[in-house]
């Protein structure tokens, strides 16, 4: 009981709560990316073509079996390749045939499937997939500024219980769904789990770090839980579909989630109302204000791209590289270890060389990094661009998370689950317009011009992180702050605006001495 009297009113055990809560949402998150595109190929099209009719029977004579390699149309650049593996020539689309017979035979096992087959049912499932990823985003887009209102009445310690029991369900339903439909409603569930989780978890650090430096280096912490969640779940997911079936992944996500939840009760007692002392902003005013806008656009632009990969990066593998499963999930590891390294390393430079210029360079290299994905011609060319993209997504993260609280701070009311849902709304829509409208685009335009279009846009934006160089105060918090120092400056550094603001105890000390 000591311990745990002690734990409570401990602000790093604060933080390994929601450290550990953001690791599993984001887990969550990313674990169906490799996942869910083979499950509805397999489930869907291969079930649709063997319940059609009995299969190709495996042919006996030598002369029906396929050459080792065989020229197909490419439904990607309308150009002729080479692909492995086809059963036999009548299989192959648009009747092209096979190659001379003067081919030795293969010595090495073929591929279970070419790289083309069912390249109409790809096209369709760019946009299914696309959907079903943004589903997630676009109800957590919904309830993010209601849980940020339920914060203001009640505090952040039953919201984030809440965001934890909703997860739970939401894992359980996704390691039993067998159906498209199923799979999208533990999609949108696990968004309302979220939307709790989030705004409660990144507001309840703001609330235990006042001093601004303490608070950039926690927010830092937090948002490595988040890149740790997205390292792993890819990955992860991938290996146990690949080797022990789909359920598995999501079967340990939610004994994780229990042993979580056991946490929560220990630390944070969400028995416990605890509204806020102070009247929040209300989200219009916040809304309002261009300082707060652009730091949410720029969460939104930033995470678009990444959030454009994760449905359709997958599927191009497979049209464009004839990628086994596990190497879908493998192909974004080195953008969850760059944005894992990126969080933690920013989360303390950010706060000495500036948060709007850390941010500003960040936009830039998301944008030069998403150009350079559609050059890869194997997993391997991936390495850098995706690396580039993890690395830069961190370095905006870490930076705009903690501009949020201080902008409240330096221009609002210091109440911050309501700045904080804005914030995971700009997530949202990242996540939200970027899987939807990238599926379309793709079967539109094509995936290298769907990466030059949000590059150029991440580009464009970044100029725009130069107006966060120096906000202005409000004009009430420079009427008390004119008070205590009349020839104070209008515009703050984070260091002069803790010094002032907000008044502490030993400050009231200060100005009773003086009298």
């Amino acid at each position: 009981q000591h311990w745990l009297a002690t734990g409570r009113a401990s602000p790093r055990l604060v933080l390994v709560v929601v450290f550990v809560a953001l690791l599993l949402d984001n887990i969550l998150l990313t674990v169906v990316v490799p996942i869910v595109p083979t499950f509805l190929y397999t489930t869907e099209y291969e079930g649709a073509n063997s319940s059609a009719g009995p299969a190709r029977p495996e042919p006996a004579p030598a002369a029906l079996r396929a050459p080792p390699f065989s020229s197909v149309l490419s439904y990607f650049d309308n150009t002729t390749v080479t692909v492995w593996g086809f059963s036999s020539a009548a299989e192959l689309p648009n009747g092209t045939g096979s190659n001379p017979p003067g081919h030795p035979p293969s010595t090495s096992p073929a591929p279970p499937r070419g790289c083309l087959q069912g390249g109409e049912f790809l096209a369709q499932e760019n946009v299914r997939v696309g959907l079903l990823f943004a589903s997630k985003a676009l109800v957590q887009l919904l309830v993010n500024p209601w849980v940020g209102l339920l914060t203001n009445r009640i505090g952040y310690h039953i919201p984030m219980f809440l965001g934890f029991t909703i997860m739970f369900l939401s894992t359980v339903m996704f390691a039993f769904s067998g159906t498209y439909t199923l799979l999208l409603i533990a999609r949108a569930l696990q968004g309302v789990g979220s939307s709790f989780s989030s705004v409660a978890g990144l507001g309840l650090l703001a609330s235990v770090y006042p001093d601004d430096s303490e608070r950039g280096s926690a927010m830092g912490i937090a948002l490595g839980g988040l890149a740790l969640g997205v390292l792993i779940g890819a990955p992860f997911g991938s290996i146990m579909y690949e080797f022990m079936g789909k359920a598995s992944p999501f079967l340990v996500l939610a004994f994780l989630a229990l042993l979580d939840g056991a946490l929560q009760l220990c630390i944070l007692q969400p028995s416990r109302i605890s509204p806020e002392s102070t009247k929040a902003t209300p989200v219009s005013t916040l809304l309002r204000d261009p300082y707060i806008l652009v730091a949410a656009g720029a969460l939104c632009f930033s995470n678009m791209g990444v959030a454009m990969l994760e449905p359709t990066l997958p599927i191009w593998m497979l049209q464009t590289m004839c990628s086994p499963q596990w190497q879908l999930g493998m192909a974004f590891l080195p953008a969850s270890i760059s944005y894992l390294i990126g969080t933690n390393l920013f989360g303390i430079l950010a706060n000495r060389m500036g948060r709007w210029l850390c941010s500003m360079i960040g936009m830039a290299v998301v944008g030069i990094s998403l150009l350079c994905v559609p050059l890869a011609t194997n997993i391997y060319g991936l390495i850098g661009p995706n690396a580039g993209l993890g690395f830069a997504i961190g370095m905006v993260d870490s930076s705009m998370m903690p501009i949020m609280a201080y902008l409240v701070d330096l221009r609002h009311t210091s109440v911050y689950g309501t700045v904080y849902a804005i914030a995971d709304v700009a997530f949202c829509m990242g996540f939200a317009i970027g899987p939807s409208t990238g599926g379309a685009i793709v079967r539109a335009l094509g995936f290298p011009w769907l990466m030059v279009i949000v590059g150029v846009l991440n580009v464009a934006y970044a100029p725009l992180c130069w107006l966060l160089r120096s906000p202005p105060a409000a004009e009430e918090k420079m009427a008390i702050l004119s008070q205590e120092c009349p020839m104070q400056t209008k515009s703050y550094t984070p260091k002069e605006a803790l010094r002032e603001f907000p008044l502490t105890e030993e400050s009231d000390g200060e100005a009773e001495n003086v009298e």
